[in-house]
């Protein structure tokens, strides 16, 4: 799915500046309404991006830190793993949260691309691709279909009730399974063996990181340290812009030491009664949290994302080794990128707002 995606994007704007860094951003963002995980976007979109990218003489540095950014598009728009956490923790509509995704995601999307473009104009090189014919196209975009299809499915059925954001995994898992091996015939069992294989493999290296990062994560939460600076940043800062702001600023530096998940389960407790007493509309705060967790993603060094993308490029017979330091170098754009569309979310609530409550 993810090579007929790539492939498919790619025919459309290759021939831009920067038209594959452009096509890998798109790529993402279209991949990320079918897996709601900012981990599975990297490296599927990653193992196919890569060695296109380093193939037409991209920087190194400037391809990890693409996909390492790109994958966290797969957290915003929806479906969103840690949008159903918020939901649930915060007894906020997940549905809802969902919608609000949709607006902020498109316009990180909008950033990335426009950034890509600009950095291949003014100095980091065309890169363009041959420009594809219109039979081109439509044989890449056919091809690519049911990957659109797929993400329509998933999103429809949630947004209309058909079946539940958790059910939306399973369902979507089987129609991959139909598609790839029913319809497009393009798995055998033994390639879905090896495709298998080397998913655990990736896996289980995100795990360990989980598991030391969430070690750390108890360690810092035995000595109350995460609980005492929220706590503080909730009874010093009472105007709502300044609590969101002072938030933010908090998420920006404790995504260096902790993961997602343990930010999520330690925080919003003590952050939701400050919610209520100020008036803050709990799914546009959800909306601006999950950017923030965008930013940890990807932040060193436990940026879930970095580690990623540093195991699929050493993955590549023909990538030397590749650290994560590799990695880190080429997201800090990215990461101002991401923290300039959070303001202009605070600034302009209605880009998140809008969709989920006046559509």
């Amino acid at each position: 799915a993810g090579n007929d995606l790539f492939n498919a994007v790619q025919s459309w704007v290759g021939h831009w500046p920067g038209g594959l860094a452009v096509a890998t951003i798109l790529s993402c963002a279209i991949f990320s309404a079918i897996s709601g995980s900012s981990v599975a976007t990297a490296a599927t979109i990653g193992t196919v991006a890569i060695p296109a990218m380093i193939s037409r003489g991209y920087e190194r540095s400037f391809v990890y830190g693409l996909l390492a950014a790109g994958g966290t598009i797969g957290i915003l728009i929806p479906p969103s793993i840690p949008m159903i956490i918020f939901g649930f923790v915060m007894s906020a509509s997940i549905v809802d949260l969902f919608l609000a995704g949709i607006g902020p995601g498109l316009l990180l999307t909008a950033f990335f691309v426009v950034y890509v473009v600009l950095w291949a104009h003014f100095g980091g090189g065309q890169h363009k691709a041959p420009r594809a014919s219109w039979s081109e196209r439509r044989r890449a975009t056919l091809r690519a279909f049911p990957t659109f299809a797929l993400a329509i499915l998933v999103l429809f059925g949630i947004y209309f009730g058909v079946f539940t954001p958790t059910e939306a995994a399973g369902v979507g898992f089987v129609a991959a399974l139909i598609i790839t091996l029913v319809i497009q015939r393009s798995l055998t069992t033994g390639e879905l063996f090896v495709i298998a294989r080397d998913s655990a493999r990736t896996s289980v290296m995100v795990l360990f990181i989980i598991a030391g990062a969430k070690v750390f994560g108890q360690a810092l939460a035995l000595y109350q340290i995460p609980q005492e600076v929220t706590a503080a940043v909730v009874v010093n800062l009472v105007l709502p812009v300044a609590f969101i702001g002072g938030i933010c600023v908090l998420l920006l530096v404790m995504g260096c030491v902790l993961e997602t998940l343990s930010m999520m389960l330690l925080m919003l407790p003590i952050i939701e009664p400050s919610l209520r007493d100020l008036a803050i509309d709990p799914i546009w705060f959800g909306v601006i949290f999950t950017m923030m967790m965008e930013c940890a993603l990807i932040t060193p060094p436990v940026g879930l994302n970095l580690f990623v993308i540093q195991a699929v490029a050493s993955a590549d017979e023909r990538s030397p080794s590749v650290s994560t330091g590799d990695v880190a170098r080429g997201v800090f754009p990215f990461v101002l990128l991401i923290i300039m569309c959070v303001v202009l979310v605070i600034a302009i609530p209605e880009i998140a707002l809008y969709i989920p409550f006046y559509l």
